[in-house]
């Protein structure tokens, strides 16, 4: 069974006008973990797009990019997008249950925040309304300030591309404890790791575009220190 017969399984089990958000309350454990992660990236870039004030073309696409969405899969993934945009809880409570779904896993909110990201520069523009967005489901989410910033390295054209911030590094940092947190960074983006995490196998593809950045980061420090 695909993920989004899975989806499609969840949504069919709410009640009559019942939220969304209430998906999240029991999506707790493998594998409807990886349904959970499904449904909060979608619910939460729908979420911001109400935010940003409209959907754009590029905003969809962004989603199949990141899921990547068979046709005949489409309608269901259209009904979580648009079920969020109509659910009249704010994007606040959406990010808090599922804060609560999750439980104390950093990486995992790392890749949601990932996959936002990625929908929020989709049209080429990152507007301010979506960096607010984002900066305050990142603090829900606790992320701290370094994990954050480097989010925002790798995916804003405006923001600073500094490469330590990509790896989530101060300036300056050593040689050696830089080639510590690269290498750190590989092990997390492996594909292995990510599935452990719960993330769906049409997710895990996210992370061949970290990877790039990470590298070309690397890179970047050796050229400095060399």
């Amino acid at each position: 069974m695909s993920i989004w017969s899975r989806i499609s399984e969840a949504l069919q089990a709410l009640a009559k006008g019942e939220a969304l958000s209430a998906v999240f309350d029991r999506l707790r454990t493998p594998p409807e973990r990886s349904v959970a992660f499904t449904i909060a990236v979608i619910a939460l870039g729908a979420k911001m797009a109400k935010a940003d004030g409209e959907v754009t073309r590029n905003e969809v696409t962004a989603f199949r990019e990141v899921f990547h969405i068979p046709p005949s899969e489409e309608a269901g993934a259209a009904r979580v997008f648009n079920l969020a945009r109509q659910d009249v809880a704010g994007y606040e409570e959406y990010a808090s249950r599922i804060v609560h779904m999750f439980g104390p896993d950093s990486n995992v909110f790392c890749d949601l925040m990932e996959g936002l990201f990625h929908i929020a520069v989709a049209d080429g523009t990152y507007h301010d309304a979506e960096d607010a967005f984002l900066l305050r489901v990142g603090e829900i989410f606790g992320l701290s300030t370094s994990q954050f910033l480097r989010l925002r390295a790798r995916f804003v054209p405006e923001a600073d591309r500094d490469p330590f911030a990509v790896l989530g590094l101060e300036p300056g940092t050593s040689y050696e404890d830089a080639r510590v947190a690269w290498r750190q960074a590989v092990r997390d983006s492996h594909p292995d790791h990510m599935m452990a995490r719960g993330l769906p196998q049409e997710a895990v593809l996210m992370a061949e575009k970290r990877m790039v950045d990470i590298n070309r980061a690397w890179e970047e420090i050796r050229r400095i220190h060399a």
